[in-house]
């Protein structure tokens, strides 16, 4: 497969990456910060996600209402999030407007104003998110997950921070976290599309080309230690109860990553996935269940997640926690592999059709490798995986004492003991 990527690194540590795709009318611009809320002192848990809120709310040049009509009439298509080790702002747009859409993004990025007012409307409009997260179980079952699993590190911290922090996220503090880690040394401008390479190099020398490189350091522990809690948390006005059951897992700069993709397709990862066929089609027990591996640079989380109602809870423990010991004992088959194997290639491929994709993947790729990886490579890597690598993920990873098991919902005072996840 043919791929026109380019590179150049500025020599205060900016990377910028392009993909052309000759073929296409649009371009994604891909601003991608590798901070996120990992990074962050306790004190200021919270401080990257507001930041990629408040650079929208005004800059030396641009009003919040300019940046608002300026976004609409370039498409609308602009997307900003945040997560536990990276801050990301994209824009999608035709490619007779890439130039302009770089500088609005540049601008808010490189000068954001900080007004005090509008930071202190900022913090009510997060407090709100947060309580929006609260009514949503998934959403909070996802941060009480995290809080239970790194118990006491930066990542059982809330992405979004917490009310007492957010309030302090004046003017002087969030000016400061920004010029000390939102600088281009930690920063990667990926763009694919029907580019020119040496536009978006002298689009981004305009902008970050005179600032230095900055001496800023991680917050990343040395070693990053996962626990293996059983908690069923108790909120009586869920019609279901919602879990997540985990084990610890692979990198994402691991070897093995691709067998544990891969495993973790086959276990939940599509309609005729084990888990979707025994609990979702043969004993009807859930509307939703599946599995999937979340990865981090030096960590990874395995997880399957189900909702269904508080009487048949334990049983879809028993099911789920039963095919994890399958996979232990008697292996998977080679239909199964080949079966996830297409499946993921499929999705792969299907996924290059869009710039955001690639766009994505470039930064990705060279945040977490610090190279690109080919999407020929990535093929045949998984290509190569064999029934036997499986195999050592599963022995590896699904380990009694390593489950956890994380509930929400109306329990009526279940309890569960380790004894019953034993695999």
């Amino acid at each position: 497969m043919k791929e026109n990527i380019e590179t150049t690194r500025f020599t205060n540590g900016l990377t910028i990456l392009t993909e052309k795709m000759p073929d296409v009318r649009s371009a994604t611009i891909s601003f991608f910060f590798k901070r996120g809320s990992r990074h962050e002192p306790k004190h200021l848990n919270g401080i990257c996600h507001f930041i990629e809120h408040t650079v929208f709310k005004g800059t030396e040049k641009r009003s919040p209402l300019d940046i608002a009509i300026e976004t609409d009439r370039l498409g609308g298509n602009f997307e900003a999030f945040t997560s536990h080790e990276e801050t990301v702002f994209a824009m999608k747009v035709v490619d007779k407007q890439i130039s302009q859409a770089f500088d609005l993004l540049a601008d808010m990025i490189a000068n954001p104003k900080f007004d005090e007012k509008e930071l202190k409307r900022e913090q009510k409009v997060i407090i709100e998110e947060m309580k929006m997260v609260e009514d949503s179980p998934e959403e909070f079952l996802g941060e009480i997950f995290f809080s239970e699993l790194f118990q006491n590190q930066t990542l059982a911290l809330p992405i979004t921070g917490t009310r007492k922090t957010v309030k302090t996220f004046n003017q002087k503090v969030t000016r400061n976290f920004h010029q000390t880690v939102f600088h281009p040394q930690n920063l990667i401008i990926s763009v694919a599309g029907n580019l020119e390479h040496q536009e978006i190099v002298k689009l981004a020398e305009k902008f970050f080309g005179n600032h230095k490189a900055n001496l800023e350091t991680s917050e990343i522990s040395p070693q990053t230690q996962i626990f293996s809690p059983i908690l069923l948390k108790q909120k009586s006005e869920l019609e279901q109860v919602h879990f997540l059951i985990a084990t610890p897992y692979v990198s994402a700069t691991s070897d093995k990553r691709y067998a544990a993709s891969l495993l973790g397709n086959i276990l939940g990862g599509g309609t005729s996935s084990r888990l979707w066929q025994k609990i979702r089609e043969e004993k009807g027990l859930a509307y939703s269940v599946g599995a999937s591996g979340m990865t981090m640079q030096d960590c990874g989380v395995f997880q399957i997640f189900a909702a269904t109602s508080p009487d048949n809870f334990k049983q879809t423990v028993d099911l789920s926690i039963a095919e994890m010991r399958k996979i232990k004992t008697d292996g998977v088959s080679l239909d199964e592999l080949r079966l996830a194997k297409d499946q993921t290639l499929a999705s792969i491929l299907l996924g290059l059709e869009d710039s955001g994709v690639r766009a994505g993947n470039l930064a990705q790729s060279e945040a977490t490798h610090g190279r690109q990886i080919s999407i020929d490579e990535t093929l045949q890597n998984l290509e190569n995986v064999t029934i036997s690598e499986i195999q050592q993920i599963a022995d590896e990873y699904f380990k009694t004492e390593n489950i956890s098991l994380i509930g929400l919902g109306n329990f009526k005072g279940m309890k569960i003991k380790r004894e019953r996840l034993e695999i």
